[in-house]
């Protein structure tokens, strides 16, 4: 950021082209601070796979700098002139993250498999539009994940989004400030006039508190979505107001000052490290970096040799700090595509070092050739309605290549879906009476962009007596009601239970069964065992205890559980045991073997290298056990009535991605809804011959 002193107003996560700003001047120890933070968030990025607490801090400052401005206006009597101001900051602030957008794109189309591109261009949407951490926030993006290579490249336009937000919501406030002031001055003509910076202080103060008991409420509840939402995150933006309010008022010693610019610079790199921030941002714990930050600013020009101002105005920390707003934009969209281009998980020192210095080349590019020339342009700045067209035509570069590229994923959707039905198969074409011959040009179903819409649907919430009483099992689902319910069916287990409703469902409906399904991710229903977690035992525990009330006629689970690595198969801990309970009651209990678990999400593998290649196409001996652990059941638990699918989801020594022109597999380890659906007549087959149940 180049040196720009007749506004404080900044991008947190910093502004383009500006220097933070005093009360009366230059402050280059907030532009150090601002380049330590973004060092922060890289280096905790690329190395640690960790939150430092460095966005927190630009949060504070921009609200910091951003009350600076506008106290001064409000006590000189001067304009706010907020649409003005608005038009002033987008217009200066949309040119880069345009141009980091197209770059993401371009990248996008050139490295990222097809299934991803909605979401990326849906993201692309809402970062340009300052909603990104309402998208992020919906879709429940685990931002703490340590393995980057999936994650979207731009997912770390959170943090703008939110302060785009509250660069619309701040200039309001002071707005507000400014009609009540003299409102107050006519109520109360006999005491003194209030003062613009005390009724702030009140205005500010009553934002810090209720925004920080609700960060620490949602925090605690639902951490994932309170990590993106503004609300949460408004008392790290009022305490950068509040810290600006009372700065005049703070006035340390000199040796004190040393002593907090020290320590506040030494908490703030320390955050990260020391405390455990996973699950507990942005609550209370947020605090550490807000306050360290705080007390940087607040030491300011110590006059010491010994100041860390001193270090913090030095000159490679001031290059940092006029180019880190074009740094945090490019950070993570480097480290993201290396990740995927390299197939690497985490980057070693050196690989990390050369992200950096890619970065920073980037960031120095964006600066003065992008936001610098943008800042200087005076055109804009003559009229609002110039700053209007300026910011109309960033957005239009984006959005028309956007528009167009959704329009063609729409139409590939539409032809995918189009194709006769005898042209994709899917498991049918394994089948012995199988007469046709899949079409090798037809186009592969789902078409990828439908990939996220995979999942087996199931009809909605239990109703009436199938709701459960345990809180744990909150989550029961269940298909629309027979009008005569001729049996009662229960599913138990995890997402590998669930993804065979894509078959049991409609054959459930034909045959009048009522089904309902108590799931719980990763959790294969078992007895109590040490190999799962406290809070699956727990689940199978109240799923147990529903079916010894409910007492229906059938369970159904998964009998068997695959793995990644070798052994590929085993049996599910405690399977026996967990149904005995069952069956000792008169329940059948059906129990089907797994499908195979991969290395790679192998939709994507197919749309990189084609259904053909070997890495889309896994031996079977690495898929699943040579001898399947179902039939060491056989005969051990009276009314278990066992399945295999298995030869229709792999054939000839293989476990395809690819099946009669249908992905197999919607990620790594879960079967599409659309191949389950293609098993159905098979499924309903074995079921019934395992069974014995009548077809009527």
């Amino acid at each position: 950021m180049n040196a720009h002193t007749s506004t404080a107003t900044a991008s947190a996560v910093p502004a383009a082209g500006q220097r933070p700003t005093a009360e009366r001047g230059f402050r280059p120890e907030v532009q150090g601070l601002r380049a330590l933070a973004v060092l922060m968030v890289a280096a905790y990025h690329i190395w640690l796979g960790r939150v430092s607490g460095g966005v927190d801090v630009f949060l504070l400052i921009s609200a910091f700098l951003l009350t600076l401005s506008f106290t001064r206006k409000l006590e000189n009597g001067s304009p706010l002139r907020l649409v003005r101001h608005w038009l002033h900051v987008f217009k200066r602030l949309l040119p880069a993250v345009v141009v980091v957008l197209l770059a993401v794109l371009t990248a996008t189309w050139a490295f990222v498999p097809q299934s991803r591109w909605p979401d990326i261009l849906a993201e692309a949407w809402a970062s340009l539009l300052y909603r990104q951490n309402w998208q992020l926030a919906d879709s429940a993006v685990d931002y703490y994940a340590q393995d980057h290579s999936g994650a979207s490249p731009l997912q770390h336009f959170w943090s703008l989004s939110v302060q785009g937000q509250v660069f619309i919501l701040w200039p309001l406030i002071f707005a507000a400030v400014a009609l009540l002031q003299p409102q107050l001055a006519k109520l109360f003509p006999e005491r003194k006039a209030v003062a613009h910076r005390q009724l702030l202080f009140v205005a500010f103060g009553m934002v810090f508190l209720a925004s920080l008991v609700f960060s620490i409420e949602q925090t605690a509840t639902n951490q994932e979505y309170a990590y993106f939402d503004t609300r949460a995150r408004l008392w790290e933006f009022a305490l950068g107001s509040l810290l600006a309010l009372a700065l005049p008022y703070l006035k340390p010693g000199r040796r004190l000052r040393v002593f907090l610019g020290w320590a506040g610079i030494t908490a703030m790199l320390a955050c990260g490290l020391v405390l455990t921030v996973d699950r507990s941002f942005p609550g209370f714990v947020a605090l550490w970096p807000t306050l360290a930050a705080a007390a940087v600013i607040v030491a300011g020009q110590s006059n010491s040799r010994l100041g860390a101002d001193r270090f913090l105005s030095s000159r490679p920390l001031v290059l940092v700090g006029d180019n880190s707003y074009a740094l945090y934009l490019w950070h993570w969209p480097v480290l993201v595509f290396f990740l995927l281009v390299t197939g690497t998980t985490t980057p070693n020192l050196l690989q990390g070092l050369g992200i950096m210095a890619a970065s920073m080349v980037l960031a120095v590019v964006t600066t003065r050739y992008v936001e610098v020339p943008m800042r200087r342009w005076e055109w804009p700045d003559v009229r609002s309605w110039r700053a209007a067209v300026v910011i109309a035509s960033c957005g239009a570069l984006l959005a028309l290549p956007v528009t167009a590229w959704q329009g063609a994923i729409a139409a590939e959707g539409a032809a995918i879906a189009d194709q006769p039905k005898e042209l994709t198969p899917g498991a049918a074409a394994l089948s012995p009476e199988f007469s046709g011959n899949p079409t090798p040009e037809a186009l592969i179903i789902p078409a990828p962009a439908a990939m996220k819409d995979e999942w087996a649907d199931i009809d909605g919430l239990c109703t009436g007596d199938n709701v459960p009483t345990d809180p744990l099992l909150e989550g029961c689902l269940q298909n629309d009601e027979p009008e005569v319910v001729t049996k009662e069916i229960v599913v138990l287990g995890d997402s590998h239970a669930q993804q065979y409703m894509a078959a049991l469902g409609p054959i459930a409906k034909e045959h009048g069964w009522e089904v309902v399904t108590l799931l719980k991710g990763s959790c294969r229903f078992g007895a109590e065992s040490s190999e799962r977690t406290d809070e699956c035992n727990e689940f199978n525990k109240a799923s147990a205890a529903y079916m010894m009330e409910h007492r229906p006629d059938a369970v159904f689970t998964v009998a068997s559980l695959t793995h990644v690595t070798a052994p590929f198969e085993t049996e599910v801990p405690g399977y026996l045991d967990g149904i005995k309970p069952f069956t000792d009651a008169g329940i059948d209990v059906v129990g089907v073997r797994d499908n195979p678990r991969f290395s790679i999400n192998m939709p994507e593998c197919v749309q990189k290298k084609g259904p053909d290649s070997p890495d889309c196409n896994a031996p079977l001996e690495e898929s699943l056990a040579v001898s399947s652990p179902l039939d060491d059941y056989v005969g051990k638990v009276e009314r278990l009535h066992l399945m295999d699918m298995s030869d229709f989801i792999c054939e000839q020594g293989t476990c395809p991605a690819v099946v009669g022109n249908v992905y197999v597999y919607k990620d790594d380890n879960h079967l599409t809804k659309t191949y389950v659906q293609s098993m159905i007549p098979m499924f309903e087959e074995r079921l019934l011959a395992a069974t014995g149940w009548s077809r009527s």
